[in-house]
């Protein structure tokens, strides 16, 4: 590998940039962040033990409680400001509150979640963390 002069520290930046986001948008979609050919997932979270197309490794990536955390946290910044904005504007009942939030959290967080975890993975992918 060659050597970065002081002023090419931009220029490695940009060339591993690319690598970083094809990883997380293979992995958001739910497919090896890799060659992109087949699903990393056998079940709903369950993840494959190597991709089906290019052999990679899947299990060796460890997305461990991120995908929780990260879910929980666009979801609640998703769901606490439209609550608060219906309240705002049109000070609903309480039974409308939870007949609509409670609902529309569980689904997008049943939605959100596998997709975060393979972006996790392809995070993971991209700066070669295994294990």
């Amino acid at each position: 590998m060659p050597q970065l002069l002081p002023g090419d520290a931009h220029a490695a930046s940009h060339e591993a940039a690319p690598g970083l986001w094809r990883g997380l948008w293979r992995g958001f979609r739910g497919h090896c962040p890799q060659c992109g050919g087949s699903p990393i997932y056998r079940t709903y979270l369950k993840i494959n033990q190597s991709c089906l197309s290019c052999g990679l490794e899947l299990g060796e990536f460890r997305a461990d409680d991120a995908p929780p955390y990260f879910t929980l946290l666009l979801v609640g910044h998703i769901i606490v400001p439209a609550m608060l904005l219906l309240e705002q504007f049109k000070h609903p009942p309480e039974w409308l509150h939870a007949a609509v939030w409670l609902p529309l959290t569980l689904v997008l967080t049943l939605v959100l979640l596998p997709r975060i975890k393979g972006a996790v993975i392809g995070v993971l992918w991209a700066n070669k963390i295994r294990g």
